[in-house]
């Protein structure tokens, strides 16, 4: 090994070679290709058709125009997120937003090795180095330091071995994780059922069934009663006090939007509020053991969430707050929407920019059951127990996938810097 000059890049294989970037990419800005397929560039994917991903909801601007055209073998980098790896040498030909970097090939290396090399730990550290800004995700790679980045290069047979060698084992890893993220669908799946099922059916499989007269519901136990939603609930509005009085905000009130509907019980919020704005009028809360729910936005596109809160909080104007009326126990009622998620997303527009917006009435006009409170009590218990075996196993499938991945991470980088002998473990 031999020195190479760079902090975060250390010691690097004495025959190997060191050059800036500049001498193998031409940063490039190709426009008015419009028609050509939008592109996006992810930390853990690369380069990819942005049609391929189902959880890219960026939307792209009007004008295409102006996004780049990205040939094979160009560099493509988010120069915001490129300390974070969002660094990839494509496979594919589209047009990527005209806020990212697009560097041409000049070179005759091995394309593979320099997409592993920069996107390897070394190097996410190296953009790091390399983005400045005022805040972290506002961060900005520097394109005249970026250019003199240095490349590390072994001889091209060993470039050829070397990528030919991380395809093969990183392909293995993938059809690890892949399998892994099949069981985390399936048991996601399985876990939707036992809970319609519960809501809808109840316990005691031989209790007697009538038609419910509604088609998503079917048969219902026969002293179950079925009614209009809007009779089982009080809905609440929320607001945003005035960004402009900046004395309502950065207090100790809870303060709940979109974002925070990522669980089923919520204590905090991402942001929070001040008493005054509460002492007010700019604000109002909801109680502790209040169902919360989003009317409006992209959360909207895949998933109906339901939340049950656990503090008083703020909400916003995105949101619902759901009182149950009398006999209707608060958290039997959110596994019962969690269970019709399906029915309530069938029931939604599309606005401007593509978001999603609950149609209010159609939604409060959605019949559902309504079992003695007892029985609500006792499908609530059933349901907690159920689902800690589905969430234990899915956390254990999670801690798999993430073992694989640091192993992907460490080999990738292992193979680039030259820390193992990839001819040696070929031959």
């Amino acid at each position: 090994m031999k020195p190479s000059g760079v902090d975060w890049l250390g010691d690097v294989p004495e025959h190997w070679e060191v050059k800036p970037l500049w001498t193998h990419f031409r940063r490039t800005k190709r426009t008015g290709f419009e028609e050509e397929p939008l592109l996006s560039v992810y930390r853990d994917h690369g380069v990819v058709p942005k049609a391929s991903r189902e959880d890219n909801f960026n939307k792209p601007s009007d004008d295409l125009s102006v996004y780049q055209l990205v040939c094979p073998g160009d560099l493509a980098i988010n120069k915001m997120k490129a300390w974070q790896g969002s660094v990839a040498i494509s496979d594919y030909r589209g047009i990527v937003s005209p806020a990212y970097f697009v560097y041409e090939a000049t070179h005759s290396a091995n394309s593979r090795f320099l997409h592993y090399l920069m996107r390897s730990v070394r190097y996410i550290t190296g953009y790091l180095s390399l983005s400045k800004g005022i805040r972290v995700n506002q961060w900005d790679l520097e394109p005249q330091l970026h250019s003199r980045m240095p490349l590390m290069l072994p001889p091209p047979a060993e470039q050829t071995a070397i990528a030919a060698f991380l395809d093969r084992e990183t392909g293995k890893i993938d059809a690890l994780v892949a399998e892994q993220r099949r069981l985390m669908e399936l048991l996601k799946e399985k876990r939707q059922a036992v809970i319609s099922h519960a809501v809808t059916r109840g316990l005691n499989p031989k209790a007697k069934l009538k038609p419910s007269g509604i088609e998503w519901l079917g048969d219902v136990p026969e002293h179950w009663e079925v009614k209009p939603l809007k009779y089982a609930i009080k809905l609440t509005s929320g607001g945003t006090p005035s960004k402009d009085n900046l004395a309502y905000w950065d207090g100790d009130v809870p303060w709940a939007s979109s974002k925070d509907l990522k669980v089923n019980e919520l204590f905090d919020t991402q942001d929070h509020i001040s008493q005054l704005a509460l002492d007010e009028g700019a604000a109002d809360l909801v109680p502790a053991g209040t169902i919360l729910t989003v009317v409006r936005g992209m959360i909207l596109l895949h998933t109906f969430p339901v939340v049950l809160t656990r503090v008083p909080m703020a909400i916003n104007q995105d949101l619902k707050a759901i009182t149950p009326k009398a006999g209707i126990d608060a958290v039997y009622l959110a596994w019962l929407l969690r269970g019709a998620s399906g029915e309530v997303l069938s029931r939604t527009d599309e606005a401007a920019h593509g978001t999603k917006v609950l149609r209010l009435e159609a939604w409060l006009s959605m019949e559902i059951p309504v079992p003695p409170l007892a029985e609500q009590t006792a499908i609530v218990a059933h349901l907690e127990q159920e689902l800690a075996k589905f969430d234990t196993l899915t956390a254990e499938a999670q801690r798999a996938i993430d073992l694989v991945q640091e192993r992907r991470t460490a080999l990738i980088s292992a193979a680039v810097t030259g820390q193992i002998d990839v001819l040696g473990v070929a031959a």
